[in-house]
């Protein structure tokens, strides 16, 4: 990492510098520490925690999934001592397996803030550690372009099947094809609600306003590959985009993305939302129900070893592939490697946007 240019992290709407550091160790994880970035946050108070005054001196509470209790505890419990060694606080974080709150106390307000921000800075760092639970998504799975695909895959199959790693467990199931806004790491049952009401508060404050009581109707088609050399490829994916050639849908998903990276439910990807779908993954060739974020790092929680398959003919002879047309009208909060009764993702919520 570029000590002078440090990763900015967002939580709360307060701005902080990263800074990695390997003081101690926890299961073989880098730790980190974090201080505020004045430069960024001058314009607002970095206090505006709720802390009480007790008998006890003051005191504030942080809601957090139990899967984040041991990168705060540490190893051999290192890091909540050094935290409460470093803020002068006494910090209480539920026992194993019990959901519940954890408690700073201290007899300066400062420190308890202090404990505070390091707690959080913390969970957000190894949130992103997680493998991702949910995701915003439209449904592309109409029967037509279900149709459609399955002409791709019988066709390709047919004139492609030579050609190195091609073969039909790559194949995306038609039942299931989406365009992906975002994943989202939920750890419990109040996360999720959060993103469902989150979700209702984008249709009130943004989606139905860009649509306009117009129809999205997009249309899937092209196909693309996600790296620079077409003779390795892992993901094979369909152009999504708008018949009338608006923005809407872009607009529609990078908001959404924004809203939600703002929440600090969502993972950052791109900078601006890709609007695809995906036709092969070599991730299928092991596990058909396999999920992947839209990038992938070397090193990153989750990543699968994978074979991957020349698809130079593939683009050659269907660069120009029409799959359809379809109507947009619900974002789903799609639970990852789930089926509902149709086939489609578990949704643990959804709008109507027209």
């Amino acid at each position: 990492m570029d000590v002078l240019r440090p990763t900015l992290v967002t939580i709360g709407g307060r701005v902080y510098r990263k800074n990695a550091v390997r003081e101690a160790t926890y299961q073989n994880e880098e730790e980190e520490s974090f201080f505020i970035d004045t430069d960024q946050c001058l314009d607002e108070p970095c206090d505006d925690y709720l802390i009480e005054e007790t008998d006890k001196g003051y005191q504030c509470y942080i809601d957090l999934p139990s899967q984040l209790f041991k990168y705060i505890i540490g190893k051999k419990g290192e890091t909540k001592r050094n935290l409460e060694s470093d803020t002068r606080t006494s910090i209480n974080i539920p026992r194993q397996g019990m959901e519940g709150e954890i408690v700073i106390t201290g007899q300066n307000r400062n420190g308890v803030i202090s404990a505070r921000t390091r707690i959080e800075l913390l969970a957000e760092t190894f949130r992103k550690k997680q493998p991702f639970t949910h995701f915003l998504s439209f449904a592309l799975n109409q029967p037509e372009i279900q149709e459609k695909f399955m002409q791709f895959k019988e066709e390709v199959l047919a004139k492609c099947s030579k050609d190195r790693g091609v073969e039909s467990t790559i194949f995306q199931n038609p039942v299931k094809l989406h365009l992906t806004i975002g994943t989202l790491v939920l750890l419990n049952e109040n996360e999720v609600e959060q993103a469902c009401q989150l979700l209702q508060k984008c249709k009130e404050e943004f989606l139905d306003k860009i649509a306009a009581g117009k129809a999205l109707q997009v249309t899937m088609s092209g196909i693309e590959y996600m790296n620079d050399d077409p003779a390795m490829v892992d993901v094979l994916y369909a152009k999504v985009e708008m018949k009338d050639g608006s923005e809407r849908l872009q607009l529609i998903a990078d908001r959404l993305m924004q809203k939600f990276l703002s929440s600090g439910l969502m993972l950052k990807e791109w900078d601006r939302v890709k609007l695809h779908a995906t036709v092969m993954n070599t991730l299928f060739r092991r596990d058909p129900l396999a999920e992947e974020r839209s990038t992938v790092s070397p090193g990153k929680h989750g990543q699968r070893e994978r074979e991957s398959f020349d698809a130079r003919n593939v683009l050659k002879l269907f660069d120009n592939f029409y799959f359809g047309e379809v109507n947009l009208n619900t974002v789903h909060l799609s639970q990852r490697f789930s089926t509902d009764s149709a086939g489609y993702y578990t949704s643990s919520g959804q709008v109507q946007i027209i």
